[in-house]
């Protein structure tokens, strides 16, 4: 058990070392999408592009922060408050509702799958530290805007701007930016390409909230 232990905490440091530089290609959530389509009878398709961070617009974080995770360039890596907030409220018998961070949902898409076991959950709180530690919140949001699923069978940024707007990441405007976030909580039932009013509306408060929390660093800052 011991050799385990030691061979799991220093191949996954390695790993996490090594992604901090390697771009993120394929995610296990893309493999699992194409397996459910080979299932379903249809031809699997993952059309992913990466691109580094300095190609994808600046209203991009700043929309994803906006919808997802407001005080993601404060935390470590975890909002407790939200993790309470939303546990209160599904024992009080509201609608269950993630309350992960960037920084986990990041964890999650390119180490782990998807599930609610206490197994995935710790493991996912472990490679949370892990990235925070050593990847830092610019490389996680490089990660994460390049690993998001943004509709079936598209991943990362830069494939939905080509597919839905005709233009490569780096152009997105607010409003582009805003309307694919809005999708990311069921980006496979709600299209940025053939908004509904939900998502209209969404669109309008995301807008209004990216000039309202801080502002995503440009990485010269850094």
């Amino acid at each position: 058990m011991r050799n385990i232990l030691i061979f799991f905490f220093v191949s996954t440091i390695i790993m996490v070392v090594a992604l901090k530089f390697v771009p993120v290609y394929v995610t296990p959530l893309m493999i699992i999408r194409a397996v459910e389509q080979v299932a379903d009878g249809e031809a699997p398709t993952i059309k992913h592009q990466w691109v580094p961070l300095s190609q994808i617009s600046h209203n991009a974080p700043q929309a994803v922060m906006a919808s997802e995770d407001n005080l993601f360039l404060q935390h470590n890596g975890f909002d407790f408050e939200q993790i309470y907030q939303a546990r209160l409220e599904a024992m009080r018998g509201k609608r269950e509702r993630g309350a992960s961070t960037i920084s986990q949902q990041t964890a999650k898409n390119v180490f782990l799958w998807n599930g609610h076991s206490w197994i995935r959950k710790g493991l996912e709180a472990y490679f949370t530290v892990l990235i925070e530690k050593i990847w830092g919140k610019q490389r996680i949001m490089e990660v994460y805007l390049n690993s998001i699923e943004t509709g079936r069978g598209i991943y990362g940024i830069e494939a939905v701007a080509q597919l839905h707007f005709g233009i490569p990441a780096t152009e997105l405007s607010k409003r582009q930016a805003a309307l694919i976030a809005a999708t990311l909580p069921n980006p496979r039932e709600r299209n940025s390409a053939q908004p509904t009013p939900y998502l209209i509306k969404r669109r309008g408060q995301i807008v209004d909230l990216m000039g309202k929390i801080d502002r995503f660093p440009d990485a010269e800052a850094q």
